[in-house]
């Protein structure tokens, strides 16, 4: 028996996806710390003469960084017995792919327009993906989760936790106003529509909880056919592209405040990724504070499922003898949070009260970092998203429930956002 726990325990360390995440945040955030990773050349802004981004000097350097990026993402790739050869053979390509998103950004006009790195990769992996066509030996180089979680956990490091407390706290708040009317409306209109109660609760939870992760977790909760977990993601997915970029846009166009931008596109758009991504193209702060509103979304999974679980086995499925366990809530809680959370907290209580300016130099580089994870997190989205595998899925009720419980959820969300961030009710914390 504690053999058993300690392998429950002790194996997801090494072997969880989320896990590493969160290992080798915080590893590159305590190289940063002892100064180790000044030598990462920053792309800087250019007109014509693209050697002004990017010097011949800098060309060892950038290959030095390739090569730690590299090594250090290979360890989970080892360590979770995928491919380490495919992989290493791959990455040399989306890194390539990476630079190129990143100096298409750097270019003065470009960056004037607000057209930021994040979408320059989408739209890279996209082109490739529908036009060219993504090579199979690439495949098993896009490891899209894992690059954003390592660089959700060191951009912890940019957020103050004072900040993150209040925000996170009202998102909480602006999560709670639409998540109980979305999910009920889902479920009910894909039920009504004659799709199975599996699928139905499959669905609800992608469109107000988090999407892909929601789907997952609650598929595993509700023992769903796998299809329609695959099915709910490629929906989610479908969405989250425009959204990406229509979002940012409408908020730019009304003159949104950042804040509200920001909870207003964290409290909508489905996947972690795309979240940033539009937080990203409308303002640095619309970034922060989407995704402190995605990571409390995040936070209910685990919480979600494990109640999802008790209604299936008590309700749904009446077996009275096969009840969940409390562990499910932490087996499904969603880990790279914490690193998160651990990152906050060493910037606000560690590095600035010990170094004070100084500790920005650290936040600065990290942020460098930062910022190569999610070029290579938008890169390997496109290079996975097929826009002809979209029009297959389906006979167009999933995507008519889909549609009506987004648009639903953009509604909510707006006036949650205005509510929580915007000043009417609440002090502006953020």
């Amino acid at each position: 028996m504690k053999n058993t726990v300690l392998k429950n325990v002790l194996f997801p360390l090494y072997k969880s996806e989320d896990w590493w995440a969160v290992w080798l945040g915080l590893a590159l955030l305590g190289l940063s710390s002892a100064n180790l990773l000044l030598w990462i050349p920053r792309i800087g802004k250019w007109t014509i003469d693209l050697s002004v981004a990017l010097s011949v000097s800098n060309t060892p350097y950038l290959l030095a960084l390739g090569l730690l990026l590299l090594l250090v993402t290979s360890i989970p790739v080892a360590a979770m017995k995928n491919n380490l050869r495919e992989y290493s053979a791959g990455f040399p390509i989306i890194f390539i792919l990476s630079l190129v998103a990143l100096l298409i950004a750097s270019q003065d006009y470009v960056n004037y327009l607000g057209l930021e790195y994040v979408l320059w990769a989408l739209l890279i992996g996209l082109f490739i993906s529908n036009v060219i066509g993504a090579p199979q030996w690439l495949k098993s180089s896009i490891k899209t989760e894992l690059f954003i979680k390592i660089g959700l956990v060191l951009l912890g490091s940019e957020i103050l936790f004072g900040t993150l407390l209040a925000a996170g706290a009202f998102g909480l708040f602006e999560i709670s106003v639409g998540l109980f009317i979305v999910w009920y409306f889902c479920y009910y209109l894909a039920v009504k529509l004659g799709l199975s109660k599996s699928f139905a609760a499959i669905m609800a939870s992608a469109t107000s909880i988090c999407g892909v992760s929601a789907a997952i977790a609650a598929g595993g909760a509700v023992k769903g056919d796998p299809k329609e977990v695959s099915y709910t993601v490629s929906l989610v997915l479908l969405f989250s592209i425009p959204l990406l970029i229509i979002m940012p846009f409408i908020a730019r166009f009304v003159g949104m405040p950042d804040a509200v931008a920001g909870a207003w596109i964290g409290g909508t758009i489905d996947t972690t990724p795309a979240v940033v991504a539009a937080g990203a193209l409308h303002s640095d702060k619309a970034m922060k504070v989407a995704s402190i509103i995605k990571m409390s979304q995040n936070v209910l999974i685990g919480i979600a499922a494990f109640i999802l679980a008790i209604y299936w086995t008590l309700r749904v499925e009446r077996k009275m003898d096969e009840k969940p366990r409390a562990l499910e809530i932490w087996y499904r809680f969603p880990k790279f949070i914490l690193g998160f959370i651990v990152a906050s907290v060493t910037s606000s209580f560690l590095l600035i009260p010990s170094l004070g300016g100084s500790a920005n130099i650290i936040i600065n580089q990290a942020k460098i970092i930062r910022s190569w994870f999610f070029a290579m997190a938008f890169v390997c989205i496109g290079l996975n998203t097929n826009f002809k595998d979209f029009v297959k899925i389906g006979h167009g009720k999933p995507l008519l429930v889909f549609t009506a419980a987004t648009l639903l959820d953009i509604v909510l969300s707006l006036i949650s956002a205005y509510i929580f961030f915007g000043g009417i009710l609440f002090p502006l914390t953020v």
